[in-house]
């Protein structure tokens, strides 16, 4: 008959359940530290939540100390000593893990209904109540969008982002400002011909009368 010491057998389960839970976590999501969280008990430590610190700690202490029982031949409290070494380790590995998955995690990817308002490039003709495309910078990068508009819009028109429509874009031409009418000529006064005006000395053709001489009769000249 198989006898497995009782100390071996805890510490076995120790590795077995700690670490598939923690394979668990790490391979899907953070679903007992979800439980902790609704009961009002879960904290984390540098961004790290309590649940895969726990279970880190779980499985090494029974790799601790099954190491400890095999291999150093330690036995009862020495062997206990030696998982919580092992289980101490185990909170760092999984923290520095952890943390590093935080920290690969991308920014959250941009909607479109953040896009509404934003300039944009045509890049292929849309027809009125249809879709083409449009590019549009956004987060450093230029992004190609479905698109469409009231009116036909066509190739490398530039267009403003006036709303959404399901994972496409509603863009509508830019409005120019009508040019300003060019400006009139400044008024000039009519030039005038010095020599044209009459000066004071000068009388009106045809109107000047010369005193005729009297003649024998004593009457003017006509």
């Amino acid at each position: 008959m198989l006898s497995i010491p009782i100390e071996d057998l805890i510490f076995v389960l120790c590795t077995l359940v700690g670490g598939g839970l923690l394979l668990i976590t790490v391979l899907v999501d953070d679903i007992l530290g979800g439980l902790l969280d609704a009961l009002h008990i879960g904290f984390d430590i540098g961004g790290v939540s309590l649940m895969p610190l726990l279970l880190g700690f779980v499985s090494m202490f029974g790799v601790g100390g099954l190491f400890a029982t095999q291999l150093l031949d330690l036995h009862a409290g020495p062997a206990s000593l030696v998982g919580v070494v092992g289980g101490l380790l185990g909170v760092g590995i999984v923290f520095v893990m952890f943390s590093a998955l935080r920290t690969s995690e991308g920014a959250n990817p941009f909607s479109t209904a953040s896009l509404v308002g934003r300039p944009a490039s045509v890049a292929v003709s849309i027809p009125a109540g249809r879709f083409g495309s449009v590019l549009v910078k956004a987060e450093g990068q230029t992004h190609e969008f479905s698109a469409t508009a009231a009116v036909d819009v066509p190739f490398g028109t530039q267009v403003t982002v006036t709303g959404t429509a399901g994972t496409g874009l509603i863009v509508a031409p830019l409005e120019s400002s009508p040019a300003a009418p060019p400006a009139a000529p400044p008024a000039s006064a009519t030039p005038t011909d010095p020599a044209a005006e009459p000066t004071s000395g000068d009388e009106p053709a045809g109107s000047s009368s010369t005193s005729g001489t009297a003649g024998p009769g004593g009457t003017p000249g006509a």
